[in-house]
């Protein structure tokens, strides 16, 4: 009877309260995100910043990707080739593409959404919301790193555009100072005429310049800043642009000073670098047979010669893709990427003789051809009777990509067209037991930054100047400045004056160590005609 009761007691309160309860039920709430709502928030602010990331290039991203059948871009050039003709890249080579299909248009949409994102934020980011207290560490002044952040990477899509699209259109500030958001209600705003690819590189060297001392050269916490754009961000980016313009495609008269001004921004970028007291330095482990293979591998994340890398997938899918189709198991290798005869003929001897110059210390054997070569090679390639596989689960053994019936080439389901698979990004996996391994886009590092000043500075014209300097400096002033301290501390026998002498040894010796290793830098470089076409595969 109690439970009739009450039955009844409710019913009556839900029918009395109708009017009510019907108006709570429909009162709609309004989940749209409008700028007034993101841009009056602070955390919905930094989201909004952080979102832009993912615009940011992603060369692992194809992986994933049938259309593209896990291969590599390289598949677009003349360094490598797939077994598989119908993905995007073939279309490329053989310029089998029509505008409604064009294989980059990716690339095209997601360079221009990060370019508008970049402009909303610029227009609508508020110093009040954010804060721009003075304060140490990374976060000082932190709406202007906020800001600065935006416009290092607006500049960075235009800069992924020029090298996809070579002409391109600026999509920076209006005339007023506010930046540009393209509306379709006003579609003659985008009906412009494309500024030639040079000045568009220009145009992101000066953007750099105008943030790239206003952001910290390097996080202090790079733990929680990982994959943010900084100062060395800018410093990098504005010596690869001015490379790129001084460039034979992009500078046809091969005027000077456009190298000599590349040759500028990356050495700005070494100055700078050493005067940090956390700088950046080249991947190393004491071992140089495998250091450059291991920086893309075991430590491709918190990595010192890392300045700004995309994403981390932590995945065996690049295995999978990468690697010779021999190896199976529970995880079949798929073999998509072929380097060719001309990408591998490139490394040179040991000596940085050419192999087909003479000449040199080492001579190449045409019955051995992998003997003394470029270390880089068996770190970038794997090629015939390269060792390989995880010996704990048995499956070491020699690569066989012989035609007639090598276990490592396969006609039936790809594999090789060349004799030859991609080795970099590949760990050693084991196919019975697979694992997932970090993996991470590098889009700058340190290592190119200095192939970028060896390059401008020899396209320049100025090897004979910088050895004639270096020796004068290496020898010269080492002796009359050893000359002179020896008599100051004999005859004058003064502590003030040893110190001062030992001050300027030390100096004298770290400038002599600098130009040195500056030096070998140039005179690798100078015998490396062809370092452009191995450069694609070192994230160049």
């Amino acid at each position: 009877m109690k439970i009739k009761k009450y039955t009844y007691i409710m019913l009556a309160v839900l029918l009395f309260s109708g009017t009510a309860c019907s108006d709570f039920l429909d009162k709609e709430y309004d989940a749209t995100l409008s700028d007034e709502k993101v841009f009056t928030n602070q955390t919905m602010t930094r989201e909004f910043l952080t979102d832009i990331y993912t615009n940011l290039p992603d060369g692992l991203a194809p992986l994933n990707d049938d259309q593209f059948t896990g291969a590599s871009r390289d598949c677009m050039t003349d360094n490598a080739t797939s077994y598989w003709g119908l993905h995007y890249y073939t279309k490329v080579a053989t310029d089998s593409y029509t505008a409604k299909d064009h294989p980059l248009l990716g690339q095209w949409n997601t360079d221009f959404a990060g370019i508008r994102k970049c402009n909303i934020f610029l227009n609508n980011a508020q110093a009040s919301v954010v804060g721009n207290a003075e304060k140490s560490g990374d976060d000082n002044k932190l709406y202007e790193r906020y800001c600065n952040e935006a416009r290092l990477l607006r500049a960075l899509f235009h800069f992924d555009l020029v090298c996809w699209f070579g002409d391109m259109l600026i999509v920076g500030e209006n005339e007023d100072g506010t930046n540009i958001v393209f509306s379709m209600e006003n579609p003659e705003q985008m009906n412009q005429a494309r500024t030639p690819a040079a000045d568009v590189l220009q145009w992101v060297a000066d953007e750099c310049d105008k943030v790239k001392d206003a952001l910290p050269f390097r996080y202090s916490n790079e733990t929680t800043n990982w994959g943010r754009v900084n100062g060395a961000t800018a410093y990098a980016l504005k010596a690869r642009a001015l490379l790129y313009k001084a460039s034979a495609l992009n500078n046809p008269t091969g005027e000077q000073s456009w190298w000599q001004a590349a040759a500028q921004a990356a050495q700005d970028f070494i100055d700078k670098n050493a005067q940090q007291s956390n700088p950046y330095q080249l991947y190393t482990t004491g071992n140089p047979e495998n250091d450059y293979y291991e920086c893309f591998t075991t430590n491709p994340v918190y990595n010192n010669e890392i300045i700004l890398s995309r994403s981390v997938w932590n995945t065996n899918k690049v295995e999978q893709v990468f690697l010779p189709v021999g190896f199976t198991g529970k995880f079949s290798a798929a073999g998509r990427t072929s380097p060719t005869q001309n990408f591998v003929d490139c490394f040179e001897m040991l000596d940085g003789k050419r192999i087909d110059e003479g000449g040199g210390d080492y001579a190449y054997n045409a019955q051995n051809p992998y003997v003394n070569r470029d270390p880089r090679l068996a770190q970038i390639v794997f090629y015939q009777g390269m060792t390989w596989g995880s010996a704990k689960d048995n499956e070491q053994r020699k690569l066989d990509m012989r035609t007639d019936g090598g276990k490592d080439y396969s006609a039936s389901m790809g594999g090789t067209c060349t004799g030859y698979y991609l080795k970099k990004f590949v760990n050693n996996i084991s196919c019975q037991n697979p694992t997932n391994y970090p993996h991470s886009w590098i889009i700058f590092r340190y290592g190119e930054v200095l192939l970028n000043a060896a390059e401008a500075y020899c396209e320049a014209g100025n090897l004979d100047k910088a050895k004639q300097y270096i020796n004068e400096i290496s020898n010269i002033s080492m002796f009359l400045l050893t000359f002179f301290c020896s008599i100051a501390i004999l005859y004058f026998r003064n502590i003030a004056y040893f110190l001062i002498c030992v001050v300027l040894w030390a100096i004298t010796i770290t400038e002599n160590r600098k130009f040195k290793n500056d030096m070998k830098m140039y005179e690798i470089v100078q015998n490396q005609e062809k370092m452009e076409e191995i450069l694609v595969l070192m994230n160049k």
